[in-house]
């Protein structure tokens, strides 16, 4: 029973990589199958379901139920995709050949769910699904508009307004696309040759390792879209790297924390949310790299600018000129992947081509270059690991996917994210507009503690995106707005996952990593809030407006940077002054959102901000060197 359940799990994981990718490149039609989007998705969920019941089993002696459940649900998801096309016709008169096998689909979906990728969101699912089937028994204004239970049932299972539906045709038609290029450039050194890279561009400066990690992080996490899986692979590079020249344990994975999280937000190639937000928009996906570019600019430079005022205090220095590699000998061993990234930009911009399509060219551009590099000498068990690595990957954004169906389809199909709607409307009539993007940003940060940064995107774009769009918000800008602060969670306590993971690389305290964190991605909570009241900040604007609200991002990143240095004046406490100097800069990030895009009040925000920058830097300046005081604090790596 143990070999066939690991059999059946070996060839589910290679099958949903391989099944999405033909599917992409058309070989089905090729090859004389007429077969539609729909069906695919069955046979992914199938297979996903499989998997997670397998690579999750209940117990040690469970092999034998993990394997009838497992083929159970497959088969549940095969039979949907094997008679879609006929159920289009007899779907009205609700047969129980759909209804039947539809109702052990759905409760097989959510325990896979559960069990790949924890309670939190399963318990999301549950009370969406038990409100669908009894809303009717709600009293007030929430009271819900139920079909019959089969309906309900057939509208979840075959409906293309349920799982079938948007967001996990997104996933398995673009997503999956970049997660093959972000495997391909594993396989191709993709890792070490951005290690490199930052390593010869920022290595030798003051606090080098810190840095590198945020220019490496900040590349791969383009690539990854994944926080965790960011972490988990610059990390265990760079936060030992960090605490080896001077940084605490808390620093180093606060700074990588926050690096890998930026990732989902960096263009050009942002996470799986970017690629479900342009479909929910429909927008081209430039238009989301392009409003997303200034923000995800300024998270950076602040980080940076952080990293750089704790080398200040730590007093470090830069890497010995023996650790840092040559950047010619980097771009020879790596180049390829530069060329990959060209082609792919050049693809999704210049051409009218599919994203998803895009990136397996581009993917296969990086495989045959690499492959000339190494004279095609492939690592055969290497290459397929790599296969079975993504259709592990996989399989967690298939099952979200599934789920959001489930959630997306009941709260439209009972009218609750109608009524919803109406009562933060309500809300924002009566408090303003700044009180719902609060309450908004909140949630999101809440959801976000317990479930992946996608699933909280779809229950909020659903809800709550629509309400903040009806009282004059920017489609854009709203979507973004949930995004970000879904996306934050990954780095608030009390459960700060990201912060987390870090934390126990560098064996720091996941507290102090986890308000760290926090303090040094200030920008993160407080540029949503700019962008909805002036879209300059998303380069939507005139000239004029995003030139000052880039000032005002700009004298604000310096002004958070001085925070984080102590005190200039010896007579004035250092936390009093840092928290002076960082209620200034975000005051004077927020200037356009409070004063108006072009406001002289603005404009002067910017220049008396630059004007406090100037007086502190030249009080530093003078207290080091006074009698040979030390201007900054020096600190024990812990």
């Amino acid at each position: 029973m143990r070999r066939l359940r690991k059999f059946v799990l070996g060839i589910s994981v290679l099958m949903l990589p391989v099944i999405g990718v033909l599917w992409i490149l058309n070989v089905p039609q090729l090859l004389g199958f007429a077969l539609v989007t729909q069906q695919i998705v069955g046979l992914m969920l199938g297979f996903a379901v499989a998997v997670a019941f397998l690579h999750h089993p209940y117990c040690e002696k469970s092999a034998g139920l993990d394997l009838i459940l497992a083929l159970a649900g497959a088969a549940c998801w095969f039979w949907y995709a094997l008679n879609f096309k006929e159920w289009m016709v007899t779907m009205a008169f609700r047969p129980p050949e759909i209804w039947v096998p539809g109702i052990f689909a759905l409760l097989l979906l959510a325990e896979a769910l559960r069990k790949s990728m924890g309670i939190a969101i399963a318990i999301l699912v549950w009370l969406v699904t038990v409100y669908g089937f009894f809303g009717d028994l709600v009293p007030g204004m929430l009271q819900a508009s139920v079909f019959a239970p089969t309906r309900t049932v057939i509208y979840l299972y075959a409906d293309s307004n349920g799982v079938p539906g948007l967001v996990i045709t997104v996933i398995i038609t673009i997503v999956l696309p970049f997660m093959v290029f972000g495997k391909v450039m594993e396989v191709a050194q993709g890792m070490s040759f951005f290690n490199g890279l930052a390593l010869a561009a920022v290595g030798r400066r003051r606090g080098g390792p810190a840095k590198v990690a945020i220019v490496a992080s900040g590349f791969f996490g383009m690539m990854s879209g994944s926080t965790v899986a960011n972490i988990m692979s610059t990390g265990i590079f760079t936060i030992p790297m960090m605490i080896r020249t001077g940084m605490t344990r808390t620093q180093a994975a606060a700074i990588e924390a926050v690096a890998s999280n930026g990732g989902q937000v960096a263009p050009p190639i942002m996470g799986a949310t970017a690629f479900i937000m342009a479909e929910v928009l429909q927008v081209p996906y430039s238009s989301i790299l392009v409003a997303a570019a200034v923000p995800a600019a300024l998270y950076y430079l602040v980080l940076f600018f952080n990293a750089d005022a704790m080398a200040v205090t730590n007093g470090l220095k830069g890497l010995e000129e023996h650790e840092i590699p040559s950047f010619k000998e980097t771009m020879k061993e790596g180049g390829e992947i530069l060329i990959s990234i060209g082609v792919l930009l050049y693809l999704l911009f210049a051409t009218g081509y599919n994203p998803g399509l895009c990136a397996l060219i581009a993917s296969a551009s990086m495989l045959v270059i690499y492959g000339i590099r190494i004279r095609f000498r492939f690592d055969g068990p290497e290459l397929l690991a790599a296969v079975r690595s993504l259709g592990e990957e996989v399989v967690p954004l298939v099952l979200i996917g599934g789920a959001a169906g489930v959630i997306i389809g009941l709260l439209n199909s009972t009218g609750f994210a109608f009524q919803l709607s109406v009562t933060l409307t309500h809300l924002a009539t009566e408090y303003g507009l700044f009180a719902l993007l609060l309450l908004s940003g909140l949630v999101a940060i809440v959801l976000g503690m317990g479930m992946p940064t996608a699933a909280v995107y779809i229950v909020l774009a659903t809800v709550v995106a629509p309400t903040m769009v009806k009282l004059g918000v920017a489609p854009m800008g709203a979507h973004l707005f949930l995004l970000y602060f879904g996306l934050m969670s990954m780095v608030t306590p009390p459960i700060a996952f990201g912060s987390i993971v870090a934390a126990r690389l560098a064996q720091a305290n996941m507290w102090r990593t986890g308000f760290l964190a926090m303090r040094i991605s200030l920008p993160a909570f407080v540029l949503p809030f700019v962008w909805v009241y002036n879209p300059a900040a998303l380069l939507d604007g005139t000239a004029l407006e995003i030139a000052i609200v880039l000032s005002n991002g700009l004298v604000a990143s310096l002004l958070l940077k001085q925070s984080m240095l102590g005190s200039p004046v010896r007579q004035v406490p250092g936390w009093l002054c840092s928290a002076a100097l960082t209620v200034l800069a975000l005051l004077t990030m927020g200037a356009t959102a409070l004063t108006g895009p072009t406001s002289p009040w603005a404009v002067a925000a910017s220049v008396a901000a630059a004007a406090v920058a100037t007086l502190f830097a030249r009080a530093l300046r003078r207290r080091q060197a006074g009698q040979g005081e030390a201007a900054y604090p020096q600190v024990t790596p812990q």
